[in-house]
């Protein structure tokens, strides 16, 4: 049986600042003694990685509601893990959990640091590993309290949510369709449009990469925008703006078109419509709403269990040496769903 003395933790720490896409000299690879847990702190052996969009402004040195990665630091990073050894009476040693683990095959968390990191215990009966970081992760609370206290969709309006295909936006549109709305994606590519209507059952789905979402907002919403999910920033927003309605309410979630730019972010060029409109626009931190988590994971849960809403995952093998390869995916809009790195099999 290896002891922990024999294990390695092979890490990925920030060398340096990133200037537009992050390339291989952004990053260090180090390998270290794995730590037994003193009093009260539990070790965890990551399984799955969660890669978001988020990380892209963690690595910025620059004022944001999360303190940036230090240069040298471990990559910040949600995942699924495995309790390997526990001095913590509330984890033993094969409990799988969520929380911040870092980009790293083992994370010590110490005494008092659970709330910090998040570390909580997940229930495989109510969704599978991939799925905690996904509808039932931080993605799912930020497509459930972003557009339910954010947005706060009323039956029969439209709503048009931006990367609806991806992690956040493919919980915004189901949920959407639940509370009786008219809901169109916009996502890029024919397979992604055809899958967010075939199988979320949205009822429509711009590709922007075929050009003109203008057009597309003009036919697929002739009665204007009540609620818009923003995912994506950039000129999407202004064309969306440029078709609300009175007293629309717009959800700033991400601008995932302006995080590797070299140049000042594009701020929307038609913001007055806010103002003729009587409209609203109001950012959406996930972490605003941590005390509420256990509900909104009960409601989700039921709704997969029940075939209502579905969890797709882009999960990509190759461990801990392929983080780089799969962060670059989300930029390039390569993965297919919710973008999960596969680090290590439970036992």
């Amino acid at each position: 049986m290896t002891t922990l003395a024999a294990l390695a933790n092979h890490q990925v720490r920030l060398a340096r600042r990133p200037s537009g896409n992050p390339v291989a000299q952004d990053w260090n690879f180090t390998t270290e003694a794995v730590g037994r847990p003193a009093a009260g702190g539990v070790l965890v052996r990551t399984l799955l990685l969660s890669l978001d969009p988020a990380m892209r402004g963690w690595m910025n040195d620059g004022k944001s509601y999360i303190a940036p990665v230090a240069i040298g630091e471990v990559m910040r990073a949600g995942g699924i893990g495995q309790v390997v050894a526990s001095e913590n009476p509330r984890f033993a040693a094969g409990d799988l959990v969520s929380g911040v683990l870092g980009v790293q095959e083992y994370a010590l968390v110490e005494a008092g640091q659970e709330q910090r990191t998040g570390l909580h215990k997940i229930d495989t009966r109510l969704g599978t590993p991939a799925q905690w970081l996904n509808v039932l992760g931080m993605p799912g609370m930020t497509a459930y309290f972003g557009l339910k206290d954010v947005g706060q969709p009323r039956a029969g309006e439209t709503v048009v949510v931006s990367g609806a295909a991806g992690a956040v936006g493919q919980t915004v549109g189901q949920l959407a369709k639940l509370k009786g709305c008219r809901v169109v994606g916009i996502a890029g590519g024919p397979a992604k449009c055809e899958w967010v209507v075939r199988e979320l059952g949205l009822d429509a789905c711009i590709d922007y990469k075929a050009g003109n979402v203008k057009a597309g907002l003009k036919q697929h919403c002739p009665k204007g925008v009540d609620v818009y999910f923003d995912n994506v920033g950039g000129e999407i927003l202004d064309d969306v703006l440029a078709r609300i309605g009175r007293g629309a309410r717009i959800v700033i979630c991400g601008a995932i078109s302006q995080y590797n730019n070299t140049t000042p972010v594009q701020g929307p060029k038609n913001y007055l419509s806010l103002l003729v409109n009587r409209a609203r626009m109001e950012g959406i931190v996930v972490f605003d709403y941590a005390e509420r988590f256990p509900a909104a994971v009960a409601e989700l849960s039921g709704y997969l269990k029940e075939g209502r809403i579905k969890s797709r995952e882009d999960v990509m093998a190759g461990g801990i040496a392929a983080f780089p390869q799969a962060l670059a995916k989300l930029f390039t809009g390569e993965n297919f769903g919710k973008l999960v790195l596969h680090v290590a099999d439970a036992s």
